[in-house]
């Protein structure tokens, strides 16, 4: 018997790919139907489950830019920046890190030339924002 969880089998499948069935998952994860769609339902009601989207390859969009984005936020103001950020449209994920940077962002924009301008004009203008550093995603490898 396995000692992965019939939960985390479930989240692995929808990781691989959040479009597969509920057959498809239950074939992978060794369980039935009715029992994927339980496991899901509760996933989602207790917001493991937050979202579903497609993987995008950067280089293949000629109609858009993405930046992964590093924050310095001041401490003192981070509940009112996150806020803010969560709001603006371009802000596709938006994650804490206990990296280089206090929070990432996932910014698109129509080219390189609007994404910084969002950049300069919308995240550096929202207050606690202390600086933004874009790594600009070139080419999807995985």
């Amino acid at each position: 018997m396995s000692t992965v969880s019939t939960e985390e089998r479930i989240l692995s499948v929808l990781e691989e790919n959040a479009q597969a069935s509920c057959a498809e998952i239950a074939d992978r994860a060794d369980v039935s139907k009715p029992t994927v769609r339980k496991y899901i339902d509760r996933l989602e009601d207790r917001g493991v489950i937050v979202g579903y989207s497609a993987e995008v390859d950067p280089k293949k969009l000629s109609s858009q830019s993405i930046a992964m984005v590093g924050m310095d936020v001041d401490s003192g103001k981070y509940v009112g920046a996150t806020r803010e950020l969560k709001e603006l449209d371009e802000v596709q994920a938006l994650y804490t890190s206990s990296g280089d940077h206090m929070l990432m962002a996932e910014v698109r924009a129509g080219d390189g030339d609007e994404l910084g301008a969002v950049i300069s004009e919308k995240l550096l203008a929202i207050d606690g924002i202390t600086a933004a550093h874009p790594s600009f995603l070139q080419e999807r490898l995985k």
